[in-house]
């Protein structure tokens, strides 16, 4: 099927939402929850944000409705670190995940830890039925599965990337499962997720608990595999793009198209007005993939800007809305109390993360009195298993980008490319110092690996 006018679906289910029927999905005393996780999509790479190249429709429609996170940062520059803080509201490190969880035993720096209290955790306290639909990324065995972390339902991807779109392996392993059973289905993972993601939501319509669905792809992580027909509509229109941008792009519209099939689903099914819908990506974009990280030092793995902000936005009708622009500092690792706090579920467990709801709703508060911590573990001859680190108060940024190379210092407000360090001297560098200090002191006492079985004959 050629998609020359799938890009014109969001306009299409926006006109069409006005004569959907009613469902039990409208009646929910609690709003839905949709949460869509992209993978390594770049700071600037969407056509509402700095990418002049491509077109993202229906991922606009979200920013263009609802609140849009102009100073929003992951909580990582990789995948499982950040995963570990949004499931958690803590920083990754401090429930085991300072890095990428692999499938090598050699080549894993994390293990989520058995005591971290997961947001579907949370959100069932509160009555939802919740789902998993993509990738996981924070375990490959028990005690670590999706079902033992807190999802009802689990229809998607174990591993950290796909070696391949289509057949969904990774060093040889299936890695795809619905719940605890092996899978093997035949498909675009992209298409796969959205199908699995609006067929789950068009379920939920009949039922009166509301749902937290959490469907993360793994769109735009490399491979570039677009499907055959979206890198030719690309190629088409821009002839001048290089082939490895072209086949981003095809990839990042194939699943904005995939998205507006999800939202799609919310509008037919009539829970579209009652659903709060989150968009964000894990870390910055790949450069080795072309990426656009907007105006932004660094790319994803760095610890400059380029590799931490990403884009998000936010929307839940009467509340975040009306295309408000949002300057405050917000981490995903903040999304966890913020829904706790939006439907009264207390917190009776430490977590890092902040209730950002009144920002969100355009009231005032201060969000960036806070020190903010980004670790990376990693292994290879340029970390030796070290850590790379960033810390931030306010406007000032300490960080050494790789464990082997020189410590920098810089004002994010006055230098934000981050081109001319500071000296390392001086208050802030000082209160950096010791509270990067303090973090790491803290942190290691998390284990980060799994526990060693013993002999007990």
């Amino acid at each position: 099927m050629k998609p020359k006018n799938l890009l014109l679906l969001a306009a299409g289910a926006t006109a069409a939402h006005g004569t959907a029927s009613a469902s039990a999905g409208a009646t929910k005393s609690k709003p839905n929850i949709l949460f869509i996780l992209v993978d390594d999509l770049g700071w600037g790479d969407l056509s509402c944000q700095y990418a002049a190249d491509l077109r993202t429709p229906n991922i606009d429609a979200i920013f263009e409705t609802g609140v849009r996170c102009d100073n929003f940062y992951a909580n990582s520059n990789v995948s499982s670190p950040s995963r570990a803080a949004l499931m958690t509201g803590r920083f990754p490190a401090m429930v085991g995940v300072p890095g990428v969880i692999r499938t090598q035993p050699r080549q894993s720096w994390g293990y989520l830890s058995p005591s971290a209290v997961t947001m579907p955790q949370m959100l069932k306290r509160a009555g939802y039925q919740t789902a998993l639909v993509g990738k996981w990324h924070l375990g490959l065995e028990s005690p670590n599965l999706p079902n033992e972390r807190g999802f009802d339902h689990f229809q998607g991807f174990l591993g950290d990337m796909m070696d391949d779109y289509n057949t969904h392996r990774r060093e040889g392993h299936n890695y795809m499962f619905l719940n605890d059973r092996e899978i093997d289905p035949e498909g675009h993972a992209t298409d796969l997720f959205a199908t699995w993601g609006a067929e789950y939501i068009t379920r939920q319509a009949a039922n009166d608990a509301p749902f937290f669905l959490y469907l993360a792809f793994n769109a735009p992580h490399t491979p570039l595999q677009p499907p055959a027909e979206w890198l030719e509509r690309v190629t088409e229109r821009d002839p001048s793009l290089p082939e490895k941008r072209a086949k981003l792009v095809a990839l990042i519209e194939h699943m904005d198209y995939n998205v507006g099939r999800v939202m799609e689903a919310l509008r037919k099914s009539g829970q579209f007005e009652n659903t709060l819908v989150v968009f964000a990506s894990d870390n910055g974009g790949d450069r080795g993939a072309m990426a656009n990280n907007g105006p932004a030092r660094g790319a994803k793995g760095d610890m400059f800007e380029g590799g931490l902000r990403v884009p998000c936005a936010v929307r839940l009708p009467g509340v975040c809305e009306g295309g408000r622009r949002n300057d405050d500092f917000i981490m995903l690792m903040d999304f966890l109390p913020t829904f706790c706090d939006m439907l009264n579920i207390p917190v009776g467990h430490p977590i890092d993360g902040i209730s950002v709801l009144a920002s969100l709703k355009g009231e005032e508060q201060d969000t960036a009195d806070r020190y903010i911590f980004w670790l990376r573990n990693e292994g290879g001859p340029n970390f030796c298993g070290k850590t790379q680190s960033a810390a931030r108060y306010r406007n000032h940024k300490f960080l050494q980008n790789m464990p082997f190379e020189q410590a920098q210092l810089f004002d994010l407000v006055s230098d934000p490319l981050e081109a001319s360090p500071l000296e390392l001297k001086g208050p802030a560098y000082r209160d950096l110092h010791r509270a990067l200090t303090d973090h790491y002191r803290k942190w290691g006492a998390v284990p980060c690996q799994p526990p060693v079985q013993t002999d007990k004959r």
